[in-house]
């Protein structure tokens, strides 16, 4: 008797004759998820076993599942010979020790000389015989039996499903460029896009001295968190001091957050086509800040040469925002008191509804291309 995990997955059985790719990636991002630990990862028609783990590492294994998109559910197993004996045996190993249960059977193997509605009520009735304090119900039970009898000889035993990640596997999607904050939203946004198989990398923009090292520790801290969901992730740091400071001294003042919006715009698209990115992902929803409006949008998406902008939140209120944010555990480290550079030289009435053309007026009166220049020279990238 082995304890094995069962992995089923999400979409991937959707694809056509593309499917194995999905399926390599999907084994290599379990790799990833696993590195580290002892273990082997087997395919079995349509699912993958989990086997030759310390059981001691089981739980440490079902939570790092847990971060790899591409999974539907798992499950603990036990693996047994395709033999009723030693199917009751590992039966009575995840039986329950008392209330109402069923038995489900999947009979893959077609030679098995009973059928599946013939094992489970064998297999049922022996537990009752063992145990006066359980019944069967087949209607409400407290826990459910099952059983999937394999073409190879074997069967596996269990008693729980637990939900998966869902979606693609990473790197599936393409990739792309998240402009990370030190907020709730941007870590939540590159969630959502990495769950439809996009591989994230990230980058930040600071204003050192306004703000101070602390927001960075922060940023790098959410990237990482991140990254256990994204098999990794690099997070480009980027100054914006001096682009802040000139748009103070020669430019109408509640332009401050759309000029500066524009800038960053046109810096992150630099770098993610340096690295290979194929869009830019923010955390913005809209109307939650003054920036966050269509005018607002439209003005920033305006400066891109080549790239989309995807805004996976656009459509999410701040509690639904909160609500995801705290279930992949980035909603602490986000609400810690760091300022990020968004709040240096912040107007008291910021333009909300900008007209482009009012927009261009207050840039011409910049050197652009010499500040997005000097910004890129103070690019530093980490790999976490």
């Amino acid at each position: 008797m082995e304890k094995v995990i069962i992995i089923r997955y999400a979409e991937i059985h959707l694809k056509g004759k593309n499917r194995g790719w999905f399926e390599r990636v999907f084994v290599v991002n379990m790799e990833k998820s696993l590195k580290g630990l002892k273990h082997e990862i087997r395919r079995h028609s349509g699912r993958y076993l989990i086997e030759n783990f310390e059981e001691s590492e089981t739980e440490n294994i079902l939570e790092r599942l847990k971060k790899v998109f591409g999974i539907h559910s798992y499950s603990v197993a036990l693996k047994v010979c395709a033999d009723m004996d030693a199917i009751f045996k590992a039966a009575q190993a995840v039986c329950g020790m008392e209330g109402k249960f069923k038995v489900n059977t999947h009979r893959a193997d077609k030679r098995f000389p009973l059928n599946s509605m013939q094992i489970s009520a064998e297999i049922g009735g022996r537990l009752l015989d063992c145990n006066g304090n359980i019944k069967v119900d087949v209607h409400n039970p407290d826990f459910i039996i099952d059983i999937d009898l394999r073409e190879n000889g074997t069967a596996l035993v269990f008693n729980e499903f637990f939900k998966g990640a869902g979606g693609m596997p990473v790197g599936t999607s393409g990739k792309g460029m998240l402009l990370i904050s030190g907020g709730i939203d941007s870590p939540v946004a590159g969630h959502m896009i990495a769950k439809r198989g996009m591989s994230i990398d990230c980058v930040h923009f600071h204003s050192y001295p306004y703000t101070n090292m602390q927001a960075r520790e922060k940023v790098i801290e959410l990237t990482k968190r991140l990254s256990s969901y994204t098999c990794g992730a690099k997070l480009n740091i980027v100054s914006v001091t001096h682009i802040q400071e000139e748009i103070h001294k020669k430019c109408n003042g509640d332009y401050m957050v759309t000029l500066l919006r524009r800038f960053m715009m046109r810096i992150a698209e630099k770098i993610a086509i340096d690295s290979g990115a194929q869009c830019l992902i923010t955390g913005e929803s809209l109307a939650q800040v003054a920036s966050q409006t269509v005018e607002g949008m439209t003005s920033s998406n305006s400066v891109l040469k080549t790239l989309t902008v995807l805004r996976p939140l656009c459509g999410f209120d701040k509690d639904e925002i909160i609500e995801r944010s705290r279930a992949i555990g980035t909603y602490e480290t986000s609400i810690e008191p760091y300022e990020d550079c968004c709040t240096v030289f912040l107007p008291k009435h910021p333009v909300t509804r900008p007209k482009l053309s009012d927009v261009i007026a207050e840039e011409e009166k910049l050197d652009v291309n010499v500040l997005v220049d000097e910004a890129l020279k103070t690019l530093e990238t980490l790999i976490l």
